[in-house]
């Protein structure tokens, strides 16, 4: 599920990938209706931006059945490293700390959101 070479998904690329990343698999259709609950696009829109994440091989496609389903074929895992990685050499001159410290700044954390940091900063003292 996951591809050596580095990609780069565009904002509307990572639109449709958190779709299928919710569903595991989807058609076109599905991937479409699910996108208009938050922002007009047309249909022709998200088939065509389908059809370059195919190409690009952010998505595989089973086009064994007249309608063609695809799924994801970069973790979100991945993605969210690389984009993350991405962003803290660019905003933050590299410093991770300075990307948490903005991040904690900008909302009051939950208190398990609190938990699940100190359980990772935990990991890292060991």
């Amino acid at each position: 599920m996951s591809t050596t070479k580095i990609l780069k998904p565009t904002d509307s690329e990572l639109e449709i990938l958190q779709v299928l990343w919710e569903k595991s698999e989807a058609t076109v259709r599905e991937v479409h209706e699910e996108l208009m609950q938050t922002k007009d696009c047309g249909y022709t829109t998200t088939l065509k931006l389908m059809q370059i994440m195919f190409e690009k091989g952010l998505v595989l496609r089973d086009d064994t059945n007249r309608t063609h389903v695809y799924q994801p074929n970069v973790s979100r895992e991945k993605t969210q490293k690389q984009l993350v990685d991405k962003m803290v050499d660019a905003v933050f001159s590299g410093s991770h700390s300075q990307l948490v410290m903005q991040a904690l700044g900008a909302h009051t954390p939950t208190k398990q959101e609190l938990n699940e940091i100190q359980q990772l900063l935990d990991r890292y003292k060991k």
